[in-house]
């Protein structure tokens, strides 16, 4: 039998109308494009010739192809300046290219942009890793019986303590997402925790005015608190690791107006710094200084912020400029001088020396282009950007010269308005490029770290946004607010990424560390969210 053939395939049919022709694509304009480094604006390549239609991918793809220095091809996010009289007031400065330049930039709501332009690309390089944002609650701690003041990851992650009102801080494991110590002595709110760069101690402070120093393998204290303050303690910071790897000393700074560095070794209060006339609430260790031998950052409540010489605690600056109480401030080099010689990588060092050696190396890669920057932060609703010692690394003598000028420069770089009440926190991202601060006027605003021009307003939180803190590599930033939620906000969009609801108050203390993140607040429960 002959095999039957099907019917012939009826043509569809819309409501008796055929089916209309597929659309022919759209010829895509070509344009010419011109790479340049977004650190000091240097071309990386002539300018080409492209299609609109090259995808980020593409781009990303063809400057690791015209960039010859680099040997293996790095990760790029790409972005375009928008002329300053096409940006509204209050909008991002910058267009970040997602998709494609025809589709983010032409299309672009502003229209500054004709195909017949120089389209100059500032290109950024990113971190090799990336961090994924988190999803959802994997586990809620109870076990502290009052708000929860302040929480912060180990170095290499593994660890988490916290601090409450209830007189205890409290390690928890991260592995099995449990709890391991429970740390008692103060006698009053355990206001702040920090750890060593080594992971070796862990150190709190509290409204008693002590400062106690605790084993976090044993969970027992080292020794008696460290008395001495007056008045509570508000912040602690350890001295860098590439600074001092085998002991490194405590910097506490106080209500009473000190700031106090302790030895570990004797335990004994090695100076006090007096000269604030009020509470001073912020003291950084940073890791430069003229001689390299580490600086103390202090903010205080007399309105000025004091840099001093680490060493022996001698006075070097005093920045004057802000018209209300300083309460928060920021290094660019926080993250790296935070861990030490731990890198995304994991290994393990040896020995005391090797971390050194590592610690330096890091902290001299983000170092070696801008130096050490300050932002600091007050109730005026304004913050300032500072760079007080210049780059000692790789500059020419004549650029040293003058950034020598500049580095005892007591006026600052720039000063960064736009919020509209108090600024309750501000953080640089740990790659240096960004710097993030959350206010009490709802919003979080994020500002290009090096120069401090303003990029993009985060706008999602119905009330004050008190702490945030940024994703290792630099690409995520997450919103503490007292609405009860975190936030998760993307850099490549400025827009929100995931909301995370689950708290049933505010939310007071937020850290994050690879992928987990951590939160605890006034409902008195430490949750933490993975992806």
């Amino acid at each position: 039998m002959a095999t039957l053939l099907p019917p012939p395939k009826r043509q569809k049919v819309y409501h008796g109308v055929p089916e209309p022709e597929p659309e022919p694509p759209k010829p895509s304009p070509h344009i010419v494009v011109q790479f340049v480094s977004e650190e000091d604006g240097q071309p990386l390549a002539p300018a080409v010739n492209l299609p609109a239609n090259v995808s980020r991918e593409g781009l990303e793809a063809i400057v690791n192809k015209l960039n010859t220095k680099d040997e293996d091809p790095v990760p790029f996010a790409f972005h375009i300046s928008l002329p300053s009289d096409a940006t509204a007031p209050g909008a991002p400065t910058r267009i970040a290219i997602s998709k494609s330049i025809e589709e983010d930039v032409l299309s672009h709501s502003s229209h500054a942009f004709t195909p017949e332009d120089v389209f100059v690309v500032h290109c950024a390089p990113q971190a090799v890793f990336k961090v994924r944002p988190a999803t959802r609650c994997s586990s809620t701690l109870s076990g502290h019986t009052s708000p929860i003041l302040c929480a912060s990851f180990s170095p290499t992650g593994n660890l988490l303590a916290t601090g409450s009102g209830d007189c205890n801080a409290r390690l928890w494991d991260l592995f099995t997402e449990t709890p391991s110590h429970v740390l008692s002595g103060h006698k009053g709110w355990v206001l702040c925790v920090e750890w060593e760069a080594m992971e070796r101690k862990l150190a709190t402070g509290g409204h008693d005015g002590h400062v106690r120093i605790w084993d976090p393998k044993t969970g027992k204290p080292i020794g008696d608190a460290l008395k001495g303050h007056t008045k509570w303690v508000t912040s602690l910071s350890w001295e860098p690791i590439h600074l001092n790897p085998s002991a490194p000393r405590l910097a506490s700074s106080s209500k009473d107006g000190t700031v106090r560095v302790w030895s570990t070794l004797t335990r004994r209060c090695e100076y006090t710094l007096g000269g604030h006339t009020a509470s001073v609430n912020v003291v950084r260790w940073g890791g430069g200084g003229l001689n390299g031998k580490g600086v103390l950052y202090t903010a205080s409540s007399d309105r000025t912020v004091r840099i001093w010489d680490a060493e022996r605690g001698r006075p070097l600056h005093t920045l004057k400029d802000h018209a209300h109480w300083v309460t928060t401030l920021t290094l660019n080099t926080d993250f790296v001088l935070r861990t030490g010689p731990f890198d995304h990588l994991g290994k393990k060092t040896s020995s005391d020396s090797e971390a050194q050696s590592l610690a330096l190396k890091r902290y001299n890669a983000l170092v070696s282009t801008v130096g050490e920057l300050l932002i600091t932060g007050s109730d005026d609703h304004t913050l300032f950007l500072w760079s007080l010692f210049p780059s000692r690394t790789g500059a020419s003598d004549a650029t040293s010269a003058a950034a020598a000028e500049r580095g005892g420069k007591l006026k600052p770089l720039a000063r960064l308005t736009g919020h509209q009440r108090q600024v309750a926190h501000v953080a640089f991202s740990p790659d240096g490029r960004w710097a993030a601060s959350a206010a009490w006027d709802n919003s979080v605003r994020v500002w290009d770290g090096r120069t401090g021009k303003f990029v993009a307003t985060l706008r999602g939180h119905v009330a004050a946004v008190y702490r945030l803190a940024w994703s290792a590599d630099s690409r995520l930033l997450v919103s503490a607010s007292k609405d009860s939620t975190l936030k998760i906000w993307d850099l490549k969009t400025y827009k929100l990424k995931t909301d995370l609801p689950g708290h049933t108050d505010e939310v007071y203390c937020v850290d994050f560390v690879a992928d987990k993140l951590v939160s605890g607040g006034r409902d008195r429960m430490v949750k933490i969210w993975k992806n």
